[in-house]
């Protein structure tokens, strides 16, 4: 999450609710809360009785009800989104307003990095698509997977199916009934399967992996597929300043990284997948696997010494300096590492770092015993609580926001740097 230099950045701890689970009209539960970016708001979707629902948020309920009001995400510029349901058709509601536009079901909500766009999926008399700030695409698909949104929120796109198959007709699948919709309309080349669709980053071009047939596995990019074809593949992205696109991909039995013109990363790996560049391309990490079930990760093709059943979350910070990601020995104790090195302690679980675009420091969110603390370059914050959400730096990287409700009360925290101790 992006950090705001006009959020509230003095040092200190805000009580912002009293009870957490408080909402000023009778209900009978309150769900799993979300808070908002800048840490003002809290809210939660509360059952009201006699089968409605609303979001709470700052224990003060939104004016609208709903027969379901589920999966509350605040956007990136603070706006809270639900998906609900009246009528037995759903729909997205924005800080309380309802889309006109309904639908048999909607899910997955997404917004564009600053918020100003969002977007979610959609089934409507049995097809497919997505809708974008309350527009649904005008072409629905009897199959479609894979949903993905742009940057900048001007583009949407999904795996879709554009032929008609019969059940077990499979000479129709193997000669492709799959696509690429960008905004509801597909490619005009069709594959056996589509994966992974992913835009760059001004939204005027899309890769996705595809299977060709059977066995052969390559890249299309804006519809167009590599001459090179491989066992496997997994999802590509884009370079982020040449554009070239790279992918993990697998022949005779090893993985590498493969652009279109040949490998990038030879084919030397167990396994090789998520890949990510630093912002200005000159870094490249992925999760590896240096030999079956022992994994880590690779940084321009240099794969770390330790290795781990698993490895998950691999972020980058933009400099390319600091790479971090978590481990998990036995998926119940859970690590982190950090430029080829392990954080000392293991917890019940690690919800991912977080690497400070302006210093490098990675902070994490990570628990233990029933308790979710904080820690900063391996150094805890000292007050625990009973739920909290990512931790997010302040421009300047001198400060870190804390989430957290702990008591019953919903806390807004920020603290200096100097307040993790080791």
């Amino acid at each position: 999450m992006q950090a705001d230099a006009a959020w509230d950045w003095e040092p200190g701890a805000r009580t912002v609710l009293d009870d957490a689970t408080a909402c000023a009209v009778p209900h009978e539960w309150v769900e799993e809360p979300e808070a908002s970016p800048d840490g003002e708001s809290l809210a939660a979707a509360v059952n009201l009785g006699d089968g409605r629902f609303t979001m709470c948020v700052n224990g003060q309920p939104w004016e609208q009800d709903f027969e379901k009001a589920w999966y509350p995400r605040f956007t990136p510029d603070g706006r809270l989104t639900a998906l609900t349901m009246d009528d037995m058709v759903w729909t997205v509601s924005v800080d309380g307003e309802a889309w006109e536009e309904t639908f048999d079901f909607a899910w997955g909500t997404v917004f564009s990095r600053t918020g100003g766009v969002i977007a979610a999926n959609i089934q409507s008399e049995g097809r497919y698509g997505m809708v974008v700030d309350g527009t649904a695409w005008e072409t629905l698909f009897d199959n479609a997977n894979s949903f993905t949104i742009s940057a900048d929120g001007s583009a949407t796109a999904a795996a879709v199916q554009v032929k008609p198959m019969a059940q077990a007709d499979t000479e129709t699948f193997l000669k492709g009934i799959f696509s690429i919709a960008i905004n509801g309309t597909p490619w005009e080349t069709n594959f056996v399967n589509c994966f992974d669709p992913v835009f760059d980053a001004q939204a005027k071009r899309l890769a996705c992996t595809v299977r060709l047939t059977l066995h052969d596995y390559t890249v299309a990019v804006d519809g167009k597929a590599w001459a090179k074809t491989y066992g496997c593949a997994w999802g590509p992205l884009f370079h982020p300043t040449s554009g070239e696109v790279v992918a993990p991909v697998m022949l005779k039995g090893k993985w590498g990284l493969a652009g279109e013109n040949g490998f990038v990363w030879n084919p030397v790996f167990s396994q090789c997948l998520h890949p990510v560049f630093s912002a200005d391309g000159a870094t490249l990490a992925a999760i590896v696997a240096t030999s079956f079930g022992k994994f880590t990760v690779a940084i321009n093709g240099n794969p770390w010494s330790m290795t781990f059943p698993v490895i998950t979350d691999v972020r980058v910070s933009p400099d390319g300096r600091t790479v971090a990601a978590q481990a998990s020995e036995d998926n119940t104790n859970f690590r982190i590492l950090v430029n080829g090195q392990v954080w000392p302690e293991t917890y019940d679980m690690v919800f991912g770092p977080v690497i400070c675009p302006a210093t490098g420091k990675v902070a994490a969110r990570v628990e233990k015993g029933g308790r979710q603390a904080y820690l900063l370059d391996g150094k805890p914050f000292g007050e625990t609580f009973e739920r909290a959400f990512d931790p997010i730096f302040s421009p300047d990287g001198g400060k870190v926001l804390l989430r957290g409700i702990s008591g019953g009360k919903y806390l807004r925290i920020v603290a200096p740097i100097a307040a993790f101790k080791g």
